[in-house]
């Protein structure tokens, strides 16, 4: 590791290689850790922990992993590429304007690079992964200053822009995931096409798909959303590390249960049963994963109460009423818009005697 240090210190030095210190510093904190640290015996809100941020983001990732390898052995090999294409592509987006704007780069990326291609569906062309990653990481968060001031979720961003531009692509072909043996770990990609995800096939003919079929992964869907269990298992773990909050994913599927047990009670041709509402689409990702984003989501514990319920509200009326079968990408996209005026609000009743 010295002859690594030594390396980089050298191309500090460089005055070449000025334009690129963003890059260069994003290498040397890979390796040795930030160097924005104080001592222990000081207070919040000092940094104790020079990979507090790095162990954020990998905690993250280590939990998206299930999800991951579920993936590659449900649609095969070319979920890699995939990943890859997202990783590529964004990463530029992020380093280029990490040079324009002279500032470091955020290790925010490491997340919405593998986010975003597991919210796809199996059979995306490689192009519209670069053209999606592209908008989310630059539209829905570079143009806002980078990680930490965007306002909504940039993998959600590039994932609703594609919809809207290719909505055949995006909403009308799925593949059906590979079975026995190592299945996709052998294959490049799966070659059967199915035409109905289980939510396509409650609104088109209220056919319910088995819930066991929808924890393990049997159904189509997206390529990261299929197998709930991991997600699940995912989940907790960002929960048990205090990762993600657990008011809004709470508060977001136990939402979901109750309105669409109601619904499902007075209109059972309208709203789909509870469980069978938890465990399709991409609800448990979103909830786990999504929500619980603390750049674009409250950070006061009643506001989390209010976006995980609104976000439950909104993702049972838009599955019901709407066009689209899945509705939480909008609603997470929508409520994001209001986390700030959900914050404001409450400070402002909370604090309201300091301005009579």
């Amino acid at each position: 590791m010295k002859l690594v240090k030594k390396f980089i210190e050298g191309l500090y030095l460089k005055k070449s290689l000025k334009r690129f210190k963003p890059v260069i510093k994003a290498l040397d904190e890979f390796f040795f850790g930030t160097d924005k640290v104080t001592y222990i015996s000081l207070r919040s809100p000092h940094i104790l922990d020079n990979i507090d941020i790095k162990r954020y983001m990998f905690t993250v990732i280590i939990a998206l992993m299930p999800s991951v390898l579920a993936a590659i052995y449900l649609y095969g090999l070319r979920v890699i590429l995939v990943i890859f294409v997202s990783y590529l592509v964004g990463g530029m987006v992020e380093v280029i304007s990490a040079i324009f704007r002279k500032k470091e780069i955020q290790e925010g990326f490491l997340v919405t690079g593998l986010i975003f291609p597991l919210l796809l569906p199996p059979t995306i062309p490689l192009w519209m992964v670069g053209v999606g990653i592209f908008f989310g990481v630059f539209i829905g968060k570079e143009i806002f200053g980078g990680t930490g001031r965007n306002i909504f979720n940039p993998a959600l961003v590039g994932r609703l822009f594609i919809t809207i531009s290719f909505p055949q692509a995006l909403t009308t072909s799925w593949a059906e995931p590979l079975r026995g043996g190592l299945a996709g770990f052998l294959r490049y990609k799966s070659d059967a096409l199915t035409s109905a995800t289980p939510l396509i096939s409650f609104k088109s003919g209220h056919t319910l798909t088995n819930i066991s079929e929808l924890l393990m992964g049997l159904s189509s869907g997206s390529i990261g959303e299929t197998f709930r269990l991991g997600v699940i298992l995912g989940g907790l773990f960002l929960l048990y590390t205090r990762v993600a909050n657990w008011r809004i994913p709470l508060a977001y599927l136990s939402s979901v249960f109750i309105l669409s047990f109601l619904g499902n009670v007075f209109f059972p041709d309208k709203f789909a049963p509870p469980l069978f509402q938890l465990f399709s689409g991409g609800l448990l990702l979103g909830a786990f994963f999504m929500a619980t984003d603390p750049v674009t989501s409250p950070f006061s514990e009643l506001g989390k109460w209010i976006f995980g319920f609104g976000c439950g509200l909104l993702t049972v009326l838009i599955r019901t009423f709407s066009g689209y079968v899945e509705g939480v990408m909008f609603s997470i996209i929508i409520m994001n818009g209001f986390s700030p005026l959900i914050d404001q609000s409450i400070l402002n009743f909370r604090y309201r005697y300091l301005k009579r």
